[in-house]
C-alpha cells in the first residue's frame, strides 16, 4: 500500500520531466482533498505564458504516464492550470522568477503596525524578503503567511 504522504513530492519529478519535454516548467504540484474528492493540481508556466491549449497538452501527456507509474493510490481528479496573474509565491524558484514584480505579502504578525505589505520584490535570501519602492521593507520569511503577485484590475 502506498503512503498518502508527500504525493505531490512523488508526482513533481514526473510532472517536471513531462513539462520540460513540452517546453514548460512546473510552478506547483498539489494533492488536496475537497469534500469527498482528491485533486492532483499541476500548475505549469513558460516564458511565453500559458494558454488553455497548453494545459490540455500537458494533461493529455501526463495522464497516461501517471497511470503507468501509479504514484497515487485511489481515485483523484487531474487538473492542469496556469499560475494566473496573481500567482502565489512559495519557493525560492518562485521568488527568482518574480524579482521586479509588485507583490502583496500577508504576515502572521504585524510589522510597523501592518499585517499586509505591498511593494516591488527587490531581493531575497534564506532569512528575508526585501520589498523596495519609496522605502525598503525587510520581511522575515518566517513571518510570511502568503505572498502573491499583485495585479490591480
Amino acid at each position: 500500500m502506498k503512503s498518502s504522504k508527500n504525493i505531490a513530492g512523488r508526482v513533481y519529478p514526473i510532472a517536471e520531466r513531462v513539462a520540460s519535454e513540452l517546453g514548460y516548467f512546473i510552478w506547483d504540484v498539489e494533492y488536496v482533498k475537497e469534500g469527498t474528492e482528491w485533486f492532483l493540481r499541476i500548475t505549469i508556466d513558460s516564458e511565453n505564458g500559458i494558454f488553455i491549449e497548453d494545459c490540455e497538452k500537458m494533461s493529455r501527456a501526463i495522464d497516461p504516464i501517471l497511470d503507468e507509474e501509479d504514484p497515487i493510490e485511489g481515485a483523484y481528479r487531474l487538473e492542469v492550470s496556469s499560475p494566473g496573474l496573481e500567482r502565489e509565491i512559495k519557493t525560492d524558484f518562485h521568488l527568482s522568477k518574480c524579482i521586479g514584480e509588485v507583490v502583496q505579502v500577508k504576515l502572521f504578525s504585524p510589522i510597523q503596525g501592518a499585517k499586509v505589505a505591498l511593494g516591488t520584490l527587490h531581493s531575497y535570501d534564506s532569512e528575508n524578503v526585501v520589498l523596495k519602492d519609496e522605502i525598503e521593507i525587510v520581511l522575515p520569511r518566517k513571518n510570511i503567511a502568503k505572498m502573491n503577485i499583485y495585479f490591480e484590475f
